[in-house]
């Protein structure tokens, strides 16, 4: 049995997985961790965006509420 450690919060347990993507090759031992390190954040409310959530030009937005308070107009949650 091979203990990895997670690179979030450092715990070492026999469960971790990885996640490949641009980024690398990142090892958690929980969604709660991959989320904090990996889930991008709304440019208006600051959550983590866990969906699709919507964007325009470079900014990711968790919905088309927060992209409205942040003058983008034309985004809509339900078209």
């Amino acid at each position: 049995m091979q203990l990895l450690r997670c690179e979030v919060c450092g715990n070492e347990y026999d469960k971790t997985f990885q996640v490949v993507g641009p980024s690398g090759t990142h090892t958690f031992d929980s969604f709660e961790c991959a989320i904090s390190a990996l889930a991008p954040t709304c440019a208006q409310c600051g959550c983590r965006v866990l969906g699709h959530g919507v964007e325009k030009d470079a900014s990711i937005f968790c919905g088309a509420h927060c992209a409205n308070r942040a003058g983008v107009t034309e985004l809509r949650d339900r078209a």
